[in-house]
């Protein structure tokens, strides 16, 4: 019972003029809508409705070919082109027929490159639903969510992206066009046979609704008896009406998921700025767009192009799809020739992995988060191939939330309790550290963590590194050294500390894990073979930390052990006392205001910690001749660690405004302060900093000052390490000269400015904390 809507054209003959063939053609379409629908001793045939016409109910009844095509060069909408997608010659003359499909056929699959023509065709269909009764919209079989509107609005969208350059997929019948959109890839297979599936039920829904006293109606019965008759006229009979009900239920809510999940695509209403030989990959255009938009290298980026899309095969197809937008994406980064060397690699790797495309064309966000990653850091970059299904975290912000430490631990626990050789385990564990950092990483560059929270996450991972290395180190010392398997029978307590950015949860991607081994043999034992064990346990750790393998090792450096590398690498609870108690400097009393218990006997962790804390907040704090030789202390690491050739304002550690600038400030306010102030005995700069200005020991605005130089060069470190791909080395802890590296700073941290701008930003912002430590540090001014 659906309208029969139509479209009038006339052309005249020769002999007659234009005013004069539309006259008749309107006189002609008059009686064919009248002999249709009239009232007569017959039912009408059928309601014609030519509102789809151009100006709709408001413009001329019939138009010449000229006209038509007039208005719609000039003045039509969006939608107008969407409904022209179906139109086909019905009656009358065959010629003109096939002259209306000639010139309307072209304007219809150049629609797509209209402005903003994808945003028009999503926000018609936000209008069809809103101008849905309220009363009827759960009842709606074809304009409410999950409707048949839906399904054609979805199969038309995809038709008019993409059809400019595919015409296997121009089918007006909507059953044929969602066949060829999967036969070409624009549709997965699972989703267009769901979607058919779908499509076929509501439609037969329709139809026994119509039939049944021949109403136009496109509600959902709500009476028992008309449910139960179109239950039965459905065959369903074993399901009833109550199953059926549930059936178109369910239908809905599957249309509706499908829908939003193609509908609203990010790639088509990018795909459909692109111009027709751009979005087909044409040679010659793709080579002088990749030149416009800023790839070094045009030629090499076209053979990874090729070599991406060339043949027949659904892979191909996708990447056909998929490449023209993720180039531009590409283009946004600041190495979009890097970026499309590293897809091709990870589609190389991932491409018959039937997920992996599917994700990147189907998904809200994850094409354009991997183009971002891939663009902007080479960190990323050789992580995702090492693990190309960590690819999988960009469809899900939950995939990318850094772990806690609670879930590491218990991930780290599942997985030693089940190991039975040491190597394996080892490998395991490491590379849960390799995932966490490439997790973190991730985020970090697409804004979905800051900077605190990930050298947190950073820090969290080296953790179960060390809880981890401890236990497969304890474990197997016991079995060389004949003490038995279980942990009960070491000979000795052991306990790890975390000292400098491993104690402060402050580390970066190429961090040292800055430690202090300490044990307290048990009774009976004798302290040699206690010691013996401690320093194989400490040995091994570092091996298993440390050693090259198949994951990225953890440097364990543990310099900051009293007398240095000169001392032995593992005391005992009460050679640290007798040490601290004899012979601690000032530099070692504030090395231990950020160390922490990491791993370990925890009565043991909590005797240390009662050892140190006299030494790190002192009664009454420290006196000046302390205060004048820390001074003296930073002053020498100024002059003598600076790397020769750095210059001073530049480097993000030592330099002038710099990461230790700040850092000492904070410890000497801990230092002279926290016995009276608790809120100081903490082993995170920024806490310290803020307890501090809490307290009225440091300004506001110096505290802010203090804080925001720490943080940005804090971030300016991890950004060396994501663009370059390189965690160690000088240059991490330099800000360098280069545009080209500035730039891939500047993107890897989402600064708002240029490369120029950040390296202005930084220098200001470091001079602006110097001046405050000049003050607060070395009490100038």
């Amino acid at each position: 019972m659906s309208d029969v809507d139509v479209v009038y054209v006339v052309e005249p003959e020769p002999g007659y003029d234009e005013e004069y063939a539309t006259a008749v053609g309107t006189r002609l379409a008059t009686g064919l809508m009248r002999a249709c629908a009239a009232p007569s001793g017959e039912p009408p045939l059928w309601a014609v409705d030519a509102a789809l016409r151009p100006e709709g109910k408001q413009g001329p009844l019939v138009r010449t070919l000229a006209s038509h095509l007039a208005y719609y060069e000039r003045w039509a909408k969006t939608w107008e082109f969407q409904a022209l997608l179906k139109a086909r010659p019905v009656a009358g003359d065959p010629e003109l027929g096939r002259a209306y499909r000639d010139a309307v056929d072209p304007l219809v699959w150049r629609a797509v490159e209209r402005d903003n023509f994808v945003e028009d065709s999503q926000a018609m269909r936000r209008r069809v639903e809103d101008h849905v009764p309220a009363a009827e919209a759960h009842r709606q079989i074809k304009l409410g969510k999950g409707g048949l509107r839906d399904v054609e609005f979805t199969v038309q969208l995809l038709q008019l992206v993409h059809g400019r350059a595919d015409e296997s997929i121009r089918s007006p019948n909507t059953l044929t066009a969602l066949a060829a959109l999967s036969d070409a890839g624009y549709v997965g297979r699972a989703h267009a046979a769901r979607l058919a599936v779908c499509y076929r039920f509501l439609r037969a829904l329709e139809h026994r609704i119509q039939l049944y006293r021949l109403r136009r109606t496109h509600l959902m019965p709500t009476a028992d008896a008309d449910l139960r008759r179109l239950a039965r006229s459905l065959g369903m009979h074993a399901e009833g009406d109550d199953g059926m009900v549930e059936r178109w239920r369910a239908t809905r809510r599957e249309v509706r998921t499908l829908h939003e999940e193609l509908f609203y695509r990010p790639l088509l209403p990018a795909t459909a700025q692109l111009s027709e030989e751009e979005a087909s990959l044409a040679p010659e255009a793709a080579r002088a767009r990749l030149a416009a938009i800023g790839y070094r290298d045009p030629a090499g980026a076209m053979r990874h192009i090729q070599a991406l899309t060339d043949g027949v095969s659904r892979r191909a197809a996708i990447q056909r799809q998929l490449l023209p937008v993720m180039l531009g994406w590409f283009a946004d980064g600041a190495d979009p020739d890097r970026g499309l060397l590293a897809f091709r690699k990870l589609s190389d790797e991932l491409g018959t992995t039937p997920w992996y495309l599917k994700l990147l064309r189907d998904s809200g966000f994850a094409a354009r988060r991997l183009a971002t990653l891939l663009a902007n850091s080479q960190y990323v970059a050789d992580a995702l191939a090492r693990s190309p299904e960590s690819v999988a975290w960009l469809d899900d912000d939950a995939d990318l939330a850094p772990r806690d430490l609670a879930r590491l631990d218990a991930e780290v626990d599942a997985v030693l309790t089940r190991a039975d050789q040491t190597q394996p385990a080892t490998t395991t564990l490491r590379a849960v550290r390799r995932r966490e950092l490439a997790r973190t990483a991730a985020a970090e560059l697409l804004g979905l963590t800051d900077t605190v929270p990930a050298m947190e996450a950073i820090s969290a991972a080296a953790d179960v590194v060390l809880v981890g290395a401890l236990r497969i180190a304890a474990y197997d010392a016991r079995a060389e050294l004949g003490y038995g398997t279980s942990p009960d029978e070491s000979p000795t307590n052991l306990l790890v500390v975390g000292m400098g950015r491993l104690g402060g949860r402050e580390m970066g991607y190429g961090s040292d894990a800055d430690v202090l081994f300490v044990h307290d043999p048990r009774p009976g034992v004798d302290p040699g073979a206690a010691q013996a064990f401690a320093l194989s346990v400490a040995t091994r750790i570092r091996t298993i930390c440390g050693a090259l393998g198949a994951e990225p090792a953890l440097a364990i450096d543990a310099d900051l052990r009293p007398e240095g590398r000169n001392g032995p690498l593992v005391r005992t609870l009460d050679s640290y006392a007798e040490y601290y108690e004899r012979w601690s400097s000032p530099w070692e009393a504030q090395a231990l205001l950020r160390a922490r218990s990491v791993a370990g006997d925890e009565g043991l962790a909590a005797r240390f910690v009662a050892l140190i804390d006299p030494l790190r907040y002192p009664d009454g704090g420290i006196d000046l001749a302390t205060v004048r030789e820390i001074r003296r202390i930073k002053a020498r690491v100024e002059a003598e660690r600076l790397p020769r050739g750095v210059e001073p304002t530049r480097h993000l550690k030592l330099g002038r405004g710099g990461i230790s600038d700040v850092e000492w400030t904070a410890q000497l306010l801990q230092l002279q302060h926290s016995h009276d102030v608790p809120e100081l005995r903490t082993t995170e700069t920024g806490v310290a900093l803020r307890a501090a200005a809490s307290a009225g020991l440091l300004a506001a605005d110096d505290a802010d000052e203090l804080f925001d130089a720490w943080l940005f060069a804090s971030r300016l470190r991890a950004a060396n390490v994501l663009w370059s791909g390189r965690p160690t080395g000088q240059a991490v802890d330099v800000l360098p000269h280069e545009s080209r590296n500035l730039a891939g700073l500047a993107a890897a941290l989402r600064f708002d400015g240029s490369g120029g701008d950040l390296e202005d930003h930084f220098l200001r912002t470091a001079r602006r904390a110097r001046a405050v430590v000049d003050r607060v540090f070395y009490g100038e001014g």
